[in-house]
């Protein structure tokens, strides 16, 4: 049934904003011309522009942060406010493209719990970080198991309440794509990528991503999530290659001096322990998420 019509399921439609006025003068009347039913939740991460009256112009629910809180502490006040069975969260500086989100809403309906909006080359901002974005991409997916055609992608549709057992994991900066992703995979909640058309971002308008910084930050994030909900794929390379080296090591200590060695002794002993540790956490998350589902 289309989102458009009485009886569908309920949807909101969650846009985090920083100084994005003029983005959000012309996303919000073609978001309220296509979804006149859906609930449009603008969260203003401490803006000093105009942002306020243009939400008041078109009518949508504006939620204010007291100062600037970051772009996941926006979705999560934006999931804690929306009332829809469906949340859209989409960026407001105009890259997004509200006659996409059907795409979205229409791949949800066959069974998907999040459906992503996945960015082509020319999507990314740039080559620099369309190469850690596909590196980001290539550990995503040996992390979760799945393929994740695009980790970083802040255009999505998920179902509110999965999106709500994993929010006090979202971080309050970047990146929440990251971490509602790997969340939802290591779940077992069924994740789709459909293609969409990244559009370029407004003149005068600046990226609030930074390189560096947050690329260490997305890396550090896919490790915690993959320790949380997969322990054994951090631990277990680790152990392995502190293994072979000591094996490595022993074998030439063996042959020139006829040794075993202290430092053999350390690396097969670390790899050891660091393979007791991955099994007592896969352990620990097996109960977690016993518990969880109440059996």
């Amino acid at each position: 049934m289309p989102f458009t019509e009485v009886g569908a399921p309920s949807l909101s439609i969650v846009l985090p904003a920083k100084n994005e006025a003029d983005g959000l003068s012309l996303v919000l009347p073609r978001l309220k011309s296509l979804y006149p039913l859906a609930e449009i939740i603008v969260v203003d991460d401490g803006s000093t522009d105009y942002t306020a009256s243009v939400c008041a112009a078109q009518e949508v629910i504006r939620v204010p942060h007291p100062y600037s809180q970051g772009n996941g502490a926006a979705i999560k006040t934006g999931l804690r406010r929306a009332t829809g069975e469906i949340v859209v969260c989409m960026d407001a500086d105009g890259q997004h493209r509200p006659e996409e989100i059907e795409l979205l809403l229409d791949k949800m309906a066959t069974g998907y719990d999040m459906v992503v909006g996945s960015r082509n080359k020319s999507g990314q901002a740039s080559a620099h970080r369309g190469l850690a974005n596909a590196l980001y991409n290539r550990l995503a997916s040996w992390m979760v198991g799945h393929k994740v055609a695009d980790l970083t992608s802040g255009f999505r549709a998920m179902r509110r309440s999965r999106a709500l057992e994993f929010i006090s994991l979202l971080p309050n900066g970047f990146s929440y794509p990251t971490t509602t992703t790997m969340c939802f995979f290591r779940a077992g909640y069924p994740v789709a990528y459909v293609d969409i058309d990244v559009q370029s971002r407004l003149a005068g308008t600046t990226s609030h991503v930074r390189l560096w910084k947050d690329g260490m930050r997305f890396l550090l994030i896919i490790f915690k999530i993959g320790t949380l909900y997969s322990p054994l794929k951090i631990f277990l390379p680790i152990a392995a290659s502190l293994f072979a080296t000591g094996t490595g090591y022993y074998l030439y200590t063996f042959l020139t001096m006829s040794r075993f060695t202290n430092m053999s002794a350390l690396l097969f002993t670390s790899a050891l322990v660091i393979f007791l540790m991955g099994l007592i956490s896969e352990q620990i998350t097996a109960l977690m998420y016993q518990d969880r589902s109440g059996h």
